[in-house]
């Protein structure tokens, strides 16, 4: 049973939160194992895993990377870690944002830092706008989209997101 059906919710990106975070404590109470201590050992054990089944899916499914992630894992469009291909004029935009870095390390101005910063918002934002038609007509029909957008979209965050946490490695004053 994956997540989505754990919850009776349907399968998409785009969710509910107050709906999902509804579900999630109406199964937490439901599975507390405070409630089953007088219950056989074998009973405890199932209790605890599903409890523990409940909390692993609220954090998935709460979040939307991990939850990205986790429909694309279902859908069958990871590859395997270091497999994504990403497009080249991508990569080549990344290669600009690195070198910034790079002399922002060796030359930091906050000016340069703020410019690196208003970059990376602004294409997080246009990949967001990009690949949010593919995102809402998924949520309408499971079946008949090509998800390939979504998975681009999410290991170009990915690497965004590595970027970001290089800034304040690189772009810090000595």
């Amino acid at each position: 049973m994956n997540y989505f059906d754990f919850y009776h919710l349907p399968l998409s990106f785009l969710l509910d939160e107050a709906e999902l975070k509804r579900r999630y404590y109406e199964h937490s109470k439901r599975l507390h194992p405070d409630f089953y201590t007088l219950e056989p050992e074998e009973k405890q054990l199932e209790i605890l895993e599903q409890s523990t089944y409940n909390n692993q899916a609220y954090k998935t499914l709460s979040n939307f990377d991990a939850r990205m992630k986790y429909v694309l894992e279902l859908k069958g469009l990871m590859p395997e870690e270091g497999q994504a291909a990403l497009p080249q004029d991508f990569l080549m935009e990344m290669m600009e944002i690195n070198e910034e870095l790079m002399e922002l390390e060796f030359d930091f101005d906050a000016g340069r830092l703020e410019k690196v910063v208003r970059m990376l918002e602004q294409l997080e934002q246009e990949l967001l706008a990009e690949v949010t038609p593919t995102l809402d007509a998924f949520t309408k029909n499971p079946d008949g989209v090509d998800l390939q957008p979504a998975a681009d979209y999410y290991f170009k965050k990915k690497y965004l997101l590595r970027i970001r946490e290089n800034l304040g490695k690189f772009a810090s004053p000595k």
